[in-house]
């Protein structure tokens, strides 16, 4: 599985974290194939909430998002041969560290917790799991639970 982190903003603060190793954990746990490939990409305030804005329709920075590649069935889905074993591209993940460490304040976290969890709630939604009712998101954080407890217990 390759991993892709793009360190554009607060390198220093983020360098050191086991990311490469929490996004193997995740898709290891979510049965990705081993020629899976995702990327992270760490951004300011203002970038995020370009994003936020231009995809989502909401104003404002928000602490994650996510955008799906190969992992979103398409009409080129059927003309992929059977074995191909070409790189999956399951998408981008991008945080902006700045509101992650508004968020340990809140939540009463630490900043490698915090962006841990939001690097696991985008994987997850790269991986199909979603929050917009009740009963998704009861079942995404409870995955997500789970994962970050055997990932910090391993």
């Amino acid at each position: 599985m390759d991993v892709q982190i793009n360190y554009d903003y607060r390198e220093d603060d983020l360098k050191d974290m086991p990311l490469v190793e929490l996004a193997q954990f995740v898709l290891n746990h979510q049965h990705k194939p081993e020629n899976t490939e995702v990327s992270l990409s760490f951004v300011t305030d203002d970038e995020i909430a370009n994003l936020n804005e231009t995809y989502r329709g909401k104003v404002g920075p928000t602490d994650v998002l996510s955008f799906e590649c190969d992992g979103v069935e398409d009409e080129l889905s059927d003309i992929v041969p059977e074995g191909f074993d070409d790189v999956y591209e399951l998408g981008d993940v991008v945080i902006a560290p700045d509101v992650a460490e508004r968020q340990t304040h809140e939540f009463g976290t630490t900043f490698e917790q915090e962006i841990s969890l939001l690097f696991v709630h985008g994987l997850l939604h790269l991986c199909g799991y979603d929050h917009i009712v009740e009963e998704e998101a009861q079942v995404m954080e409870a995955l997500e639970d789970e994962i970050l407890k055997a990932w910090n217990s391993r």
